[in-house]
């Protein structure tokens, strides 16, 4: 008989038996179809035989296709069984790609695509012009930064995405096309002629204060070693004394441009990076063939959460080499190789093919996390350890480097994690952070007239103009927790209203004056006239941290 819990109150009797019933039914519940749809004669069972697993596979697609509740075309069933078989491999890395996606990395890593040359993002609905590329056909016709293209052909363009923009706008080199942009109230058409642009893998070059020059590397492509060589050699022309290589926010790309990128930097037969494949083949080494091109200038490497793969081999090898300064946040952690082969229904197969590891023999892979029993595998690679713990080398110099979980800097600037008063602003505009920065963008282009110098700064009346469109727009925070945000909304303010008002070069200068990391590889690199004089300043062993500030 069932028990009556105390203080609950009494429920009517039921007979054991239909309790009993009850149970069985909830329990054959999830099995019942399988039941009730399977033949149990002796003529309806298989031969059991060995499968292999081609068979297995066959008889699986097969059913699935013939019986399956669902019609589901065969070329999808296929397409599913390579995402999960490629799924089951847990490795992020390894993926089937479209062919858009086989197209769209196929620029990326070749630098170069067919279009009219625009930087867009989207602003309270309307494709907003952020940047042209230097050289294309946008920036020859006197496109800025801040137009809205309203019109493309004689289509709207209110309501369009990014990619839906960037199909009408690309094409065949040589066609053209025809769009409208409405610049103070008053609309222009352009007709430009597509023509072939060129991602540019530098995309910041600059002498700062203090003979500081300044190189900002945004990905590995096919061109990166060459314009950035070109860059240094313009740098030091200028009079650079020493330089900054900018890689935060570098996803990485081809291995052999971080190599010829490091190889700029390193002597003849230093060693850059390590390949090991699977068990039984011999590891690839690859060795600095040249002598490097500036071996006096100091050098500081920037990094980030999102510098990752050819980034981190990059600072990995010159930080095992006692050949520059690391700065920033400890690297994403990407210690493995793909390559990627072709298929014939024009996608591609990304297939990791091995892990690499540092000079010193870092391995700085950050791997997926596993459940705590789970002890298959290469311990080496799944185990993520704490800082205190992380493996310790040793330098050519002597310094100690820490393998683990991506390149830990020998400078720690600045806090990884975002500031509480941005997390709490971001937490309460939730879904309409789009209309934020509409609001942001938006105030910027009215302020664009009253902008004297890119020094001007945000005032607490601009602050309120932006709260008061928020309001209007019915997406307010909180004021507490804007006021709480407000240095740095002035700041992204300021940036945005340099931008629209003098183009992105004013908007970099405005930006370094704000960038912790940056400026204190200026402090480190001052004074430094070789590279290891860079290290003169910075006890042995030892980490400095310093806070961000708003």
């Amino acid at each position: 008989m069932p028990e009556i819990l105390p203080d609950a109150p009494a429920a009517p009797r039921r007979p054991v038996r239909a309790i009993a019933a009850a149970i069985g039914f909830v329990a054959l519940l999830g099995v019942g179809g399988w039941w009730a749809g399977r033949d149990l004669t002796a003529a309806a069972q298989p031969t059991r035989a060995p499968l292999g697993g081609a068979r297995l596979f066959d008889q699986v697609v097969a059913a699935i296709a013939r019986k399956y509740v669902d019609s589901i075309p065969p070329d999808s069933i296929f397409a599913k069984s390579v995402s999960g078989m490629l799924n089951e491999l847990d490795d992020p890395f390894t993926s089937f790609l479209p062919e858009d996606r086989v197209r769209r990395l196929s620029e990326q890593m070749n630098g170069t695509f067919s279009g009219v040359g625009l930087q867009i993002d989207i602003r309270d609905g309307w494709p907003i012009v952020i940047e042209p590329l230097v050289g294309g056909p946008s920036e020859r016709a006197g496109i800025l930064a801040g137009d809205r293209i309203v019109l493309i052909g004689k289509e709207s363009t209110k309501d369009l995405d990014r990619e839906e923009v960037f199909k009408r706008l690309r094409g065949q080199t040589g066609t053209s096309v025809t769009f409208t942009v409405e610049r103070e109230g008053q609309r222009q058409a352009f007709t430009l002629t597509r023509d072939k642009v060129h991602l540019r893998a530098v995309q910041r070059v600059a002498l700062l204060p203090n003979g500081v020059g300044y190189v900002d590397v945004n990905v590995f492509n096919a061109f990166t070693a060459t314009e950035l060589s070109a860059a240094v050699d313009s740098l030091v022309k200028m009079g650079t004394r020493s330089m900054v290589m900018d890689l935060r926010g570098n996803p990485g790309g081809l291995l052999e441009q971080g190599v010829a990128v490091a190889e700029l930097f390193l002597d003849r037969g230093q060693s850059i990076v390590q390949l090991r494949g699977r068990a039984g083949t011999p590891p690839q080494t690859f060795t600095d063939s040249v002598p490097q091109r500036w071996p006096t200038l100091p050098l500081a490497v920037l990094l980030d959460r999102a510098s990752a793969s050819a980034s981190e081999i990059v600072a990995g090898a010159l930080q095992d080499h006692d050949r520059a300064i690391v700065l920033g946040v400890t690297s994403f952690g990407k210690g493995s190789a793909q390559n990627v082969y072709p298929l014939s229904n024009g996608g591609a197969l990304r297939l990791t093919i091995a892990r690499w590891y540092t000079p010193v023999g870092r391995t700085i892979n950050r791997p997926p996390e596993r459940p705590a029993d789970d002890t298959e595998g290469d311990e080496a690679d799944d185990v993520t350890l704490p800082d205190t713990v992380k493996p310790r080398f040793r330098t050519d110099a002597g310094r100690t480097v820490f393998g683990g979980g991506g390149i830990t800097p020998d400078v720690v600037v600045g806090d990884s994690m975002t500031p509480q008063p941005v997390q709490a602003l971001a937490r309460a505009m939730g879904k309409n952070l789009g209309a934020y920065r509409d609001a942001i963008s938006k105030l910027a282009q009215q302020q664009k007239r009253n902008m004297k110098s890119p020094g001007d700064p945000v005032t607490r009346d601009m602050l309120d103009a932006l709260f008061d469109d928020l309001t209007r727009r019915k997406v307010a925070p909180p004021r507490s927790v804007f006021d709480a945000a407000g240095p740095w909304i002035a700041r992204s303010l300021g940036y945005e209203m340099v931008r629209v008002a003098f183009g992105s070069d004013a908007e970099f200068l405005r930006r370094t004056q704000d960038d912790a990391t940056l400026q204190r590889a200026a402090q480190v690199l001052q004074g430094a006239r070789t590279p290891r004089d860079v290290f003169g300043n910075l006890e042995k062993r030892a980490v400095t941290t310093v806070p961000a500030t708003p």
